[in-house]
């Protein structure tokens, strides 16, 4: 099943889930900690104010500003951390707003597009779209692998419900420690 399918598809707490999984892995771009997001996944998991954490988050990573904190100087890292900042400000005030549909398909184009942007193998596709409707041929390494989790995370809360949480909050966190390697990478200028 392509990714767009499983986005159609999946509940309020998959739709929540699926974007904040695309926003925790792109935190290293907005200068973020690992735990920032954490209050965000707890009120997926017990019910607990969603709104609070989401606040807190976007009064850590200074929503709303554009300050080069994880990136760099540079184009396409510039425009990376654009994206990612959009993701965190667009975010729902909770999880079962009417907008979680958008704001997770939204998360996904944005988080297909960061790898791409900071992925130094070229990706073949035109544009993301392909990719989420199951396009795989001429894909870069870090726009396959962010495709993979994207699907991965869906499947595991279509399959598992609220259990799958803890699993999809798993493969974030790889995701994370990938994006942040490539990050620091591009800042050192090796990349």
């Amino acid at each position: 099943m392509s990714l767009v399918e499983l986005i159609a598809q999946a509940d309020e707490r998959g739709l929540a889930a699926s974007g904040l999984a695309c926003l925790d892995r792109c935190v290293p771009l907005l200068g973020g900690d690992d735990l920032v997001l954490r209050p965000l996944w707890a009120s997926l998991a017990d019910g607990s104010d969603w709104s609070a954490g989401l606040e807190k988050a976007r009064g850590s990573l200074g929503a709303g500003e554009e300050t080069g904190a994880g990136a760099g100087p540079g184009g396409r890292a510039d425009e990376a951390e654009v994206l990612a900042r959009r993701m965190l400000d667009a975010a729902p005030g909770s999880p079962e707003d009417a907008g979680v549909r958008l704001w997770a398909d939204a998360c996904s184009v944005a988080s297909l597009q960061i790898h791409r942007l900071l992925d130094p193998a070229e990706d073949g596709a035109p544009s993301v779209d392909s990719r989420r409707e199951g396009g795989t041929e001429g894909m870069s390494p870090l726009v396959a692998a962010e495709l993979r989790r994207q699907v991965t995370v869906l499947e595991l809360l279509a399959g598992h419900g609220a259990a799958g949480l803890r699993r999809a909050l798993d493969v974030s966190t790889e995701g994370r420690r990938v994006l942040r390697a490539v990050v620091s990478r591009r800042a050192r200028g090796l990349g």
